[in-house]
């Protein structure tokens, strides 16, 4: 059996006992890194909280005014705060963690005399791993077996042009990074051709890159839109809370000559106003929204795709492998005008077709990860078993590429009769037609035969034999002599599931794109079985013949893309984008990072992607399956939802807190709320902005919708508009319900206690009202919510302990309430909520028209 890199297979690797020890002596393979924040940490940035500020210098206040009690209960809060704000970035912190381990580079090892695919941070010296096209180097390392292998090291040097890798043995002084035919590979380079087995001579800090203190981690040169919004809207409410709580505190104290009361009165109100949750909903709905495709198979490297996910209105999707199977396996062959029906149980064929399969299997790769090379080598191994035509002993002299301008690959073996090399090549029809210098009679009956086994959906792969006894290489295949062998038809069935994930999209107003290098025929039945349109197929010829704006005028009308280079991908996202598409491109290879780059989403495959790929692209489909990028958007789409209703209830919650802490004081009324009574309904409204609404499921009809306009912010003039409205209602309530209840015998006090259960009431209430934004009222009520019931018990409970036990009533200020003014105050939330649901429901209704 024949190596990665074409000549034997290497030693057995360390054994997992060895490899385990190491690990632990040397530990991982990764550099320093200070990326996740422990426990400690993040109670100390809660600590730094302004609102826990507020919280120490109101609770400081009360001392001075010698309210041991307030001060005492302030300081509950405090810690309470803080315990929250730590379980919730726990949480946060686990997921991202969770995430990191998702995006962490693999390597190819050798252990136990197996190759398997591990974590790169378990590598450890001495390991024996492979190095091929479009991959990161895991460790610095001395190569023992090369086959045409380049790196890029410009991460370490600065010199962006690959340099050719050969085995040897040069003087240690020769190791270091940039050296021409060097055989040290370096930790973070990336091989931009060939392939290659490598020894590990040091991981971690005591790597090239670990020494100078580079970092791999990736940085994104810009914030996503969503936070460049959300960091407005904070300097925005936080300026006017400020500046409206400095202006409070002056006006009362000089109209009421108490200073310290008016220092309390604007710690109130700045307390009020602070939007401290937006902030920490925008992270925590980005990470557990990261954290929730993760679980879809679709892993989230920047948070800006999150958002675009939400605008989609294109994705072209790769067919091998995304949208089929990839579990390839030959279903006919084809030689002199005669079709055989084949599979992988095939244990005999006639004599005409050996040459045929023969030649494929020389043709592939000697340690095959391409599933159509793999389906070669399981067709010959059943039907050519005890025959001439299997060359275990043959090893690999010199190999062609697939190159742009010549689909084909060339092989050439030493092993072959009279000393002369023994040249495959397999590639597409016409190109081996070419090669073969077919005349007219034969090019016709091949393309008979290939429009015959591509109309069954099947890929089609031509196969041709050659001999070269020279000294010496050609540059090209073109300069042998080929005779055309014949056909191999392989089958790749649809995913389960792909044709309801294309139908899906079309109701949700997306259009799919296939872009293959498949001959068009082939494409066109794919097509056809996925439901993707398919009334015209452009060609990657078309494509080279077309100027952009020709280009842009046809990809409108197109939806198959056939016989397509990945240099033309490029091409075609920059069309769809200049017709006003916000494109989703997915892609595998080094050729496709251009476009994966271009993309307004770029999604790269996990399962056979290589790094580059997925370092360009904002998406990985960890399964490589177009469904799990479909179960992404509406993922993406429940998230913009849910961010829209956080932050409508945020809005909508802060007014009638705000207006409370600042009206009395300029109607020269007695204080309604203080501190405590803030603080009370910031630990409900920080679980309700945060943990309530980032688990509310998507809506029924989320795919049944148009994406949202490109350009068209998350938080538009509307909704902040309509969110100030609904918080307007509850003021109104508050207001008006302290009014009545100031009015009986208790006074001012038992008009507090219900002012404050119609707040807090109205709080919930404003929960359930936003949670039908942007849904149908009946499908948004009866989604579960399990959050929402847990944050309801706690407050009613908490509430119902405020009312009646009589210390806590001294400390909040309340009196004792009748069951008619209690009723009063939950009429009074019950109406807000009622008002506010029919205008919810109204002006969605007149949007939908």
């Amino acid at each position: 059996m024949l190596g990665a890199a074409g000549t034997s297979m290497p030693p057995d690797g360390l054994t997992t006992a060895q490899a385990e020890a190491r690990l632990r002596q040397d530990g991982p393979n990764e550099l320093p890194q200070d990326q996740r924040r422990h426990l400690p940490r993040i109670a100390w940035d809660a600590v730094r909280e302004p609102m826990l500020q507020l919280l120490l210098a109101a609770g400081l206040i009360y001392l001075l005014l010698g309210s041991l009690a307030e001060a005492l209960i302030l300081l509950g809060f405090a810690v309470l705060n803080v315990v929250m704000v730590v379980v919730q970035e726990a949480r946060t912190e686990s997921a991202l963690a969770a995430l990191r381990e998702l995006a962490s580079p693999h390597a190819q090892v050798w252990r136990d005399g197996e190759k398997i695919r591990i974590p790169a941070r378990q590598l450890v010296v001495d390991d024996l791993i492979g190095l091929a096209e479009g991959e990161r180097v895991p460790a610095d390392a001395v190569l023992l077996d090369a086959a045409a292998l380049q790196a890029d090291e410009a991460l370490l040097t600065g010199e962006s042009v690959p340099v050719r890798k050969l085995v040897g043995t040069p003087p240690l002084a020769d190791a270091t990074p940039g050296g021409e035919d060097s055989p040290f590979v370096w930790a973070g380079s990336l091989i931009t051709g060939g392939s290659g087995i490598a020894r590990v001579t040091a991981t971690g800090p005591r790597t090239a890159i670990g020494r100078i203190g580079h970092s791999l981690s990736s940085v994104d040169s810009a914030p996503p839109p969503l936070q460049v919004q959300m960091r407005r809207l904070v300097w925005l409410f936080a300026a006017v809370g400020i500046g409206a709580s400095a202006l409070l505190a002056l006006a009362y104290g000089l109209l009421h000559g108490q200073w310290l009361q008016a220092v309390l009165a604007g710690i109130t109100l700045a307390m009020a106003t602070l939007p401290e949750e937006f902030p920490l909903v925008l992270t925590i709905f980005l990470v557990l929204g990261a954290w929730r495709m993760a679980r879809q198979h679709v892993l989230a490297r920047r948070a800006a795709a999150i958002e675009a996910l939400g605008t989609a209105t294109l994705l072209c999707t790769d067919k091998t492998g995304t949208l089929t199977q990839n579990r390839m396996s030959v279903a006919c062959l084809a030689v002199g005008g005669e079709i055989l029906q084949v599979n992988e149980a095939t244990a005999t064929m006639p004599e005409a077709f050996h040459e045929v399969v023969e030649f494929s299997i020389l043709a592939s790769r000697p340690d095959p990860f391409d599933p159509m090379e793999r389906a070669f080598y399981r067709l010959g191994q059943q039907g050519l078993a005890n025959t001439e035509h299997l060359h275990t002993d043959w090893s690999l002299a010199h190999s062609y590429p697939l190159q742009p301008d010549m689909l084909a690959m060339s092989q050439g073996w030493r092993g072959g009769a009279k000393g002369a090399h023994v040249i495959a090549a397999k590639g597409a029809p016409e190109a081996i037609a070419d090669l073969c210098h077919m005349n007219e009679a034969g090019l016709e009956a091949l393309r008979r035969d290939v429009a015959q086994m591509a109309a069954a959906g099947l890929r089609v792969l031509a196969v041709a034999k050659g001999f070269h006894a020279k000294p010496g290489w050609p540059e090209t295949q073109h300069d042998f002599e080929f005779t055309f062998l014949g056909l191999a038809g392989l089958a790749d069935p649809l995913r389960p599931g792909v044709a309801q994930a294309v139908a899906a999209c079309r109701t949700a107003g997306i259009s799919v794109a296939m872009i293959t290098g498949d001959h068009p025929a082939t494409a066109l039945a794919i097509a056809a079985q996925a439901g993707i349109e398919t009334g015209r197929v452009l060609t990657g010829k078309d494509i080279a013949g077309l100027d952009d704006a020709a280009l842009r005028k046809a990809v409108a009308q197109t939806r198959v893309f056939a016989r397509v280079m990945p240099e033309q991908k490029l091409r075609l996202v920059q069309a769809f984008a200049a017709n006003g598409e916000i494109v989703a491109m997915t892609g595998d290879g080094v050729n496709d990072a251009p476009s994966l780059k271009a993309a307004h989403i770029g999604v790269a495959m996990g399962g056979r992607g290589t790094d580059v790929a997925r370092e360009a692209a904002s998406l990985v489909l960890l399964d490589d399956d177009f469904t799990s990028l479909v179960a992404a958007i509406r993922l993406g789409r429940r998230i913009d939802a849910n961010l829209r209703r956080a932050f409508s209830y945020i809005l909508a919650v802060h007014v009638p807190i705000a207006g409370m802490s600042l009206i009395p004081v300029l109607l020269g009324w007695p204080l309604m709320l203080g501190p405590v009574h803030v603080v009370f309904l910031e630990m409900i409204i920080d679980p309700a902005s945060s943990i309530v609404f980032e688990a509310e499921q998507d809506d029924t009809d989320s795919m049944s919708r148009p994406p949202r306009r490109p350009g068209a912010p998350l938080f538009n003039l509307a909704l902040l508009i309509g969110g100030l409205l609904q918080g307007v209602v509850v003021l109104a309530a508050s207001l008006l319900v302290f009014l009545l209840g100031a009015q009986g015998a208790a006074g001012e006090s038992a008009g507090r206690a219900m002012a404050f259960i119609t707040l807090v009431a109205g709080n919930l209430g404003l929960v359930v009202s936003n949670r039908m934004l942007g849904a149908r009222r009946l499908a948004a009520l009866r989604r579960p919510n399990p959050a929402l019931g847990i944050v309801t018990a706690v407050a009613v409970a908490a509430l119902g302990a405020v009312i009646t036990v009589p210390q806590l009533r001294h400390l909040f200020g309340f009196s004792p309430l009748s069951a008619r003014d209690l009723g009063v105050a939950i009429f009074a939330a019950g109406a807000c909520l009622a008002v506010n649901m029919a205008a919810l429901g109204s002006w969605q209704r007149w949007r939908r028209g």
